[in-house]
């Protein structure tokens, strides 16, 4: 057990309002365990996560908001959040948003917080869609054709080019006026009209248009890479993985993933985290093509919800190796952890039931030495056979809410969850016609049939139905027609 100093308090900041968003609890559990004490901002009582044993305090987000142009509110609300603690800290951002909202102010922060050195505004370059296709572009790491339109007419005739359907995404989501019909994050494209029409759209927007082709989903086509990073875009903990479930199906976020090196995943991560001198923790999501290709679809500059999938045998990941990287401590060499599984309950559980059965425990593969690297985690490669990859270890299973030392988080998201889903129902059959509520209870009887009529895609391009209301997704996990 490696030695961990704990004396400097840590705050995790999420102004996405999730209460269920499960990596916010991770990392308040993964610091407290260790005996650091943990505040979080976040939505008003912090939903289940709130009430963990390892929280010392929730603190309430900006008063009305955030406007990321001028995150001077995010200034005033952490000012008076380090005045209660009393001393610096370290902060951790746990979305999009919070990252590129506090790069921003990190200068005037600098004194009560300790924060990752992102220069040039680098949370928000990265998380822009136009500049990370440039970037990929410039370094030579896989990214989906894509094209930039500067008028109705070309994009029209981008989205044909392409081949329809077509993936459209704005380059800066966190821009998108709330409640905005029509307007998502990322859509599929069905017609060079709806691209025309969709282009038109731009200044209310508020960013650029993108036209990507199309990635069908599959068996093994989406991967995933974590990473901490010291100065210089240094690996202090690093691992790729792949999704097994996801909700919504084969589009949404990682319901059930498994940790597994695969070094093309891994070289084009740790080469593009070198190339920028990334500092911090990121999330990056890559879909492989019909050829094989391990393409790069996302970059979030914080951790992923599954982070806690990469964590080596002695508890470490990527939320402590930053926290010891801020602190002046040493990191130590991780070891192990390959194989690993990560279950977030209630969406494994809902995509079960929309008919993708839970992945089954595979055997592990012969024992082989790892071979030593930069980053964590790397092990061996992956050895492919009939499309599978192979791991040397067998998986520990990691729950998102359950935990053994820590319940009453795990039965609060149950009963808010499945509350959620009692009062949705409800909703559903109030006030329906007569003749119409057959038609609604075969609604919710048949999960399956629901959203048939409006077919969306991830950010990269795979079908999928709206999220309902019981399970929020992250702005780039979801699309609509």
């Amino acid at each position: 057990m490696h030695a961990f100093a704990n004396h400097v308090p840590a705050v995790v900041l999420r102004l996405d309002r999730n209460p269920f968003h499960h990596g916010t609890l991770g990392a308040v559990r993964s610091l407290g365990r260790k005996g650091v004490e943990v505040h979080a901002v976040v939505e008003a009582g912090g939903g289940p996560m709130g009430r963990s044993r390892y929280l010392r305090a929730v603190h309430a987000g900006p008063v009305g908001g955030l406007d990321p142009q001028t995150p001077e509110a995010l200034l005033e609300c952490l000012t008076g959040v380090s005045e209660l603690i009393g001393r610096p800290a370290v902060l951790i951002a746990m979305d999009d948003l919070s990252a590129i909202a506090v790069s921003r102010v990190a200068p005037v922060l600098r004194e009560r917080f300790r924060i990752p050195h992102q220069p040039d505004n680098l949370p928000a370059r990265v998380a822009d869609k136009a500049e990370l296709s440039r970037l990929c572009a410039r370094w030579d790491v896989p990214h989906p054709e894509t094209v930039v339109p500067a008028s109705g007419a070309e994009a029209a005739e981008a989205a044909w080019r392409l081949g329809l359907p077509v993936v459209a995404k704005w380059s800066r989501p966190w821009l998108l006026p709330s409640g905005a019909a029509g307007l998502r994050s990322t859509t599929l494209v069905h017609t060079t009209a709806d691209a025309r029409r969709l282009y038109e759209r731009s200044a209310e927007a508020g960013s650029r248009l993108l036209l990507q082709r199309f990635l069908p989903a599959g068996p093994d086509t989406d991967w995933f890479f974590h990473g901490a990073f010291a100065r210089g875009g240094h690996p202090l903990l690093a691992g790729s993985g792949r999704k097994e479930l996801s909700w919504p199906v084969r589009t949404g976020l990682t319901a059930v993933g498994r940790w597994l090196p695969d070094p093309a995943v891994e070289e084009a991560a740790l080469r593009l985290a070198e190339r920028l001198g990334y500092q911090g923790i990121l999330d990056l999501d890559f879909r492989r093509d019909e050829r094989g290709v391990f393409r790069l679809v996302d970059f979030n500059p914080r951790p992923g919800a599954q982070f806690r999938l990469f964590t080596d045998t002695s508890g470490l990941d990527v939320v402590q190796a930053m926290y010891l990287d801020l602190t002046g401590q040493r990191v130590p060499q991780p070891a192990g952890g390959a194989g690993r599984v990560f279950v977030a309950e209630n969406y494994a559980l809902l995509a079960a039931v929309r008919g993708a059965s839970l992945p089954r425990r595979r055997p592990a593969a012969d024992p082989a030495p790892p071979k030593p690297g930069p980053g964590a985690g790397r092990g061996r490669a992956d050895e492919r056979a009939g499309g599978r990859a192979r791991t040397d270890e067998r998986g520990q299973v990691e729950a998102a809410w359950f935990a053994s030392d820590d319940l009453r988080p795990f039965l609060a998201m149950l009963a808010a969850f499945l509350g959620r889903g009692a009062a949705k129902g409800v909703r559903v059959l109030r006030g329906v016609p007569a003749q119409g509520r057959r038609t609604a209870r075969a609604v919710v009887r048949a999960p399956r049939q629901r959203g048939r009529d409006r077919p969306g895609a991830m950010s990269d391009g795979a079908l999928s139905r709206p999220v309902p209301p019981e399970a929020p997704a992250e702005p780039d996990e979801l699309v609509t027609r």
